[in-house]
């Protein structure tokens, strides 16, 4: 097997980028939701995904928050950074700014907006793949991307040497399981998709880089867990406490609802770069009530276990 599938098995966290209300990265809160999350149980870090709000990040802020957040880690769990655009040539100049080198991989969306072919998205992915100096991750994303990477085409790719793995949220199980089928032995799969990730690992993915992990990483970590250890009547009652997360955290945009829940739990304020705004009151409020019943839960179980 590769080496990326042990370490990035389980529940990775796309982190939110906090800020302050001068707009400026909180760094102190980072430290925070990177604290939560790693005592939550999750087994590795994502930062600069699109959770983080990077279409709104500049180059040096971006460079700034994965080399802080490397630090903050400071080796506990895994980093994988996250870097992807619609022009190549800038993709791999990111990648070569960025402080990859304590990274175990870098995570990399799929062109947005410019709709290339399948041929054409596989030779972005092979150009990026031959000069970074970490394993690439490919992220399928097509509710954003508006092109789907095809089955065929992530297969061709697992084929090139620094290619090693994927974190598929397109939404088609059909899909993934062509490409759990068909794909080399030591290829990553992993899902982009909380609602989905309890069936996905059912058909054979090794976990998921989740969004939810933000603001409910021990509920959602040990989901993951007992469905990769296939004791699916514990995921399952945990994964249907989590149903409203799903829910109220994606309904108006992503990072809104998590942000509303990470300063529910005290540990951000709610600002967001626009075009994002804040998760608008009548949602905001069913998640506070759902959040203070996911602590009390928390609690519960916490006590039940002790």
């Amino acid at each position: 097997m590769s080496n990326l599938i042990p370490s990035l098995t389980g529940t990775g966290v796309a982190l939110v980028t906090p800020f302050n209300s001068r707009m400026e990265i909180d760094e102190p809160a980072l430290v925070r939701v990177i604290d939560f999350v790693i005592e939550g149980g999750v087994e590795y870090i994502v930062t600069l995904g699109t959770t983080g709000e990077t279409p709104v990040l500049s180059r040096e802020e971006k460079i700034r928050i994965a080399r802080f957040t490397l630090d903050a880690v400071n080796n506990r769990v895994p980093v994988v950074i996250g870097a992807g655009g619609n022009n190549t040539k800038e993709v791999i100049a990111e990648i070569e700014e960025l402080p990859t080198e304590d990274a175990i991989a870098i995570l990399s969306s799929s062109p947005a907006y410019s709709k290339p072919s399948q041929e054409g998205i596989y030779q972005h992915y092979k150009a990026i793949a031959a000069v970074s100096p970490k394993p690439l991750i490919l992220y399928n994303v097509p509710s954003r991307t508006a092109r789907n990477i095809d089955a065929n085409t992530v297969l061709r790719l697992a084929q090139l040497p620094n290619i090693s793995g994927i974190k598929e949220a397109g939404g088609d199980m059909a899909q993934c399981a062509l490409i759990l089928r068909d794909r080399p032995s030591d290829f990553l799969v992993v899902s982009g998709d909380d609602a989905l990730a309890f069936p996905q690992i059912a058909i054979g993915m090794h976990g998921v880089i989740s969004v939810v992990a933000n603001s409910f990483p021990a509920a959602f970590s040990s989901m993951i867990r007992a469905a990769l250890k296939g004791d699916l009547k514990k995921a399952k009652k945990l994964n249907d406490s989590l149903i409203e997360a799903y829910h109220l955290l994606f309904i108006e945009n992503n990072p809104a609802g998590v942000k509303a829940a990470l300063s529910e739990l005290g540990i951000i304020n709610n600002y967001l770069r626009l075009p994002l705004v804040p998760l608008s009151d009548h949602y905001a409020g069913q998640l506070r009530d759902y959040t203070k019943n996911m602590i009390q839960l928390t609690a519960e179980s916490m006590v039940d276990a002790g």
